[in-house]
């Protein structure tokens, strides 16, 4: 053990190491390029020293679990302090960032590509704003300290009136910022050459008035902090600001506003320092635009959506009614018989599918308040596109798509995303009423009907659609896209090519569903299966001639759940062949075990079903033979019962292990004979020796008199049978005029509650002594 705690620590040291030398190589790199631009004492290589903390913060804010991008903005910080204030400093640093960061620091967690690229392109937003406050703090605090000292000495004019002049001159016609004095009425005094090559020169700057310096983007606040200025109010204040230049463009300025006073102390004049931000806003403005928006299709991406829809959900949260949730409504309590099961119990059958009208969703009830409207699309056989035309194709589709989106909205409270893959949603804020969301959904999968010509080459497009329409206050922004995604599917599950709005019942089902997909793989090694036994008796003598195996699953916290409810998640995952193989392995051994204590004429034998997937397995005629062997039971006492769909219009090929299989000496049932399109012909050359009759043939049995046409029918499958030599079983036998009838009719053996419903090994036990006796 302590070996292995060694082991353990090396390979976290090594991977410590591993780290520490990428972020080594980072800074290193960075260092190169940024130190050309940095007026700094420090040697290179203590540039890298000081750039290697900064570059872990970095990488610590790639990788955390919640991103929180303005933990960068210290960084930006950082490098001003180092001197990096060179006009090129800005992009080198950022370019270094974007091309080497996710290549030397990659994120753990299994994240996504395209979520790192984000994540990177977020940090560099948050460098360059903090390079840009620390720079701009730095540039104006050492200009207005020049300007405050140029006009206090050109204020002393006894003391040094020329010496102050030339100083003020130069310092007001030299610096990089622009400035301009102005009088208390707002009338432009003077201003330096840096603020008429801003606004495009002197003249349009001159014949304007401060508060004629008006933008529409500007807040409603600007002109109020002027005035308390003016009034000596305030002795300054420092605001980002919006100016119209004279070629008509828009000049964003960083302005710091100071009031000069005189020597009495009263309000004289105003000074104003300008920086230039224009170019600055713009990068900042394009990083934005690529953190929140998808690379390919240029629409908002995951993280712009879950911004506008957590705005959204938050607009009047406190007013809104609130609902329960159909993604944490209860569970879908599970679907019983009487008898724990379901009447047409199979342990390896799919459950019919699940019908019912979607809950109303159309706000009725909950009160006043906004509401939200989202359509989550997903394209039906995208990835049939890619995996034949190839990813460039698909991309390709993809743009077209995006674009056809766009033009399906008609509103701004409207807004379409590209969420990841061929995933779209589009946000409905606040819609009128559920008819405008789907009019929506409508509009969506009408502008998809139309194929899309790429290189002369028709692509069909179509979509699902999962509709959801909730009060603002009901859910989190991940519930509700949880359950338009699983309404999603459910459309997808219906043909796709449509739209399906969500069902809180629905919702329930499929997150039960979920939760018991990710239950199983691990439920048998926790014991959690057990296998009920339900008799089946000779019709002519009432002697148990045998049972059939039916699984089980205790769930811890759902109950007992029969087949039906497990059986089509299984073989969906791929676990039906390790349960299948289990249920055999008990099945055999308890057969076993009544042959040894069984002292009658005949020893039951147990029937086991068979699904598809097991049928198809490599594996599965030597694990039925090793099962035998370890078990010790007669071939002829295991019959593996196989639906009848699995094995009509089968080839020989396919075949082949069940006909190796029956040459063992064990009999194969063809189960559900009936409920499909049978071509009794392929009963002359299947491998079976036992007919099983779905309960529908006996269904009309259960009163005299009986149907006649059923009569007939089971009539005419019993000759049929017989004369090929096969037994006839019947299924669903629940009242003692089905089971005379059937006897009449002259099949084999029977099953059903009429008999016995299925039970612990014991009952049965009970059922063979009582046979003896």
């Amino acid at each position: 053990m302590e070996a292995h705690a060694g082991t353990e620590g090396s390979a976290q040291a090594e991977a410590e190491a591993e780290a520490e030398d990428s972020l080594r190589r980072f800074a290193a790199i960075w260092g190169r390029a940024v130190y050309p631009l940095t007026a700094t004492s420090m040697t290179r290589a203590e540039l890298e020293s000081y750039l290697r903390p900064l570059a872990r913060v970095l990488s610590d804010a790639l990788s955390a679990d919640r991103f929180d991008p303005r933990a960068a903005v210290p960084v930006g910080a950082a490098l001003v302090g180092a001197h990096c204030t060179d006009p090129e400093a800005l992009p080198s640093i950022l370019g270094i960032i974007d091309a080497y960061l996710v290549l030397y620091c990659p994120p753990g967690g299994g994240l996504p590509a395209d979520e790192a690229r984000a994540r990177c392109s977020r940090l560099q937003h948050a460098v360059a704003v903090g390079f840009s406050q620390a720079l701009r703090e730095r540039t104006l605090n050492e200009q207005e300290s020049i300007s405050r000292a140029a006009l206090a000495a050109q204020a002393d004019a006894e003391r040094a009136l020329a010496a102050s002049e030339a100083r003020f001159r130069a310092v007001f016609e030299g610096a990089a910022v622009g400035i301009g004095i102005a009088d208390l009425d707002g009338r432009v005094v003077e201003v330096n050459d840096a603020l008429s090559r801003m606004f495009g020169g002197e003249k349009h700057v001159m014949q304007r008035t401060v508060s004629e310096w008006a933008h529409p983007d500007n807040a409603a606040t600007t002109g109020a902090l002027n005035g308390e200025l003016v009034r000596g109010e305030r002795d300054g204040y420092h605001i980002e600001k919006a100016y119209p230049r004279a070629d008509g463009s828009v000049l964003w300025a960083n302005l710091q506003v100071s009031l000069l006073r005189d020597a009495t102390g009263g309000p004289q004049y105003q000074l104003a320092l300008l920086e230039d931000i224009t170019e600055r806003r713009r990068l900042l403005h394009r990083l934005r635009h690529e953190a929140t928006h998808d690379a390919l299709t240029g629409l908002p991406n995951r993280a712009l959506f879950f911004e506008r829809l957590d705005q959204a959900l938050a607009a009047t949260a406190e007013t809104d009614a609130p609902v329960v949730s159909a993604a944490t409504a209860a569970p879908a309590p599970p679907e019983q018989g009487a008898d724990g099961g379901t009447p047409g119990d199979r342990s390896h059958r799919a459950a019919a599918p699940a019908t019912g009208a979607p809950a109303s969703t159309d706000g009725g009830g909950t009160g006043p308040g906004r509401r939200i409207g989202l359509c989550y699309l997903d394209l039906d056989g995208f990835k049939a596109v890619n995996d034949s035309l190839g990813h460039a194709v698909g991309d390709r589709l993809l743009v077209a798509v995006a674009e056809r989106l766009r033009d399906c909205l008609t509103t701004p409270d409207q807004l379409v995303a590209r969420i990841g893959g061929d995933e779209f949603v589009a946000l409905y804020t606040d819609p009128p009423s559920l008819e405008a969301v789907t009019d929506l959904a409508g509009r969506i999968l009408s502008a998809l009907s139309a194929p899309v010509l790429l290189d002369g080459r028709e692509l069909p497009v179509h979509g699902s659609i999962g509709i959801v329409l909730t009060p603002t206050a009901s859910h989190a922004a991940a519930d509700v896209l949880r359950s338009a995604d699983i309404t999603m599917y459910r459309a997808k599950e219906l043909g796709g090519n449509r739209y399906e709005v969500a069902d809180p019942d629905a919702d329930a089902r499929a997150i039960t569903r979920h939760s018991l997909t990710n239950r199983l793989p691990g439920a048998l090694e926790r014991g959690e299966f057990f296998v009920e036994y339900q008799p089946l008796i000779g019709l002519s003598d009432g002697v148990v001639h045998g049972a059939e195996a039916l699984v089980r699953w205790g769930h811890p916290v759902h109950g007992v759940l029969g087949p039906d409810r497990f059986i089509p998640l299984a073989e969906h995952t791929g676990q039906i062949v390790p349960l299948g193989r289990w249920v055999l392995e008990q099945a055999v051994r308890q057969a076993e075990v009544w042959q040894r204590n069984h002292h009658g004429a005949r020893a039951p034998r147990v029937n086991v079903n068979l699904s598809p997937i097991q049928l198809h397995h490599p594996d599965l005629v030597a694990e039925v033979t090793r099962v035998l062997d370890d078990s010790g039971l007669a071939p002829e006492s295991l019959c593996l019962e196989v639906t009848e769909s699995a094995l009509i219009g089968a080839d020989q090929d396919a075949l082949k292990p069940l006909r190796r299989i029956a040459d063992l000496g064990v009999e194969i049932a063809l189960d559900d004979f009936g409920t499909g399109y049978s071509n009794l012909s392929s009963l002359r050359w299947l491998p079976v020796s036992v007919l099983k009759l779905d309960r529908a043939f006996s269904r009309g049995m259960s009163h005299h008199p009986a149907d006649p046409v059923d009569l007939k029918i089971v009539e005419g499958i019993v000759s049929l049978a017989h004369g090929l030599g096969l037994s006839v079983t019947v299924e669903g036998v629940e009242t003692s005029a089905q089971a005379d009838y059937l006897r009449d009719l002259g099949c084999d053996t029977g099953q059903g509650w009429f008999y016995g419903r299925p039970a612990p090994p014991e009952q049965l036990g009970t059922l063979l002594l009582a046979d003896a006796s």
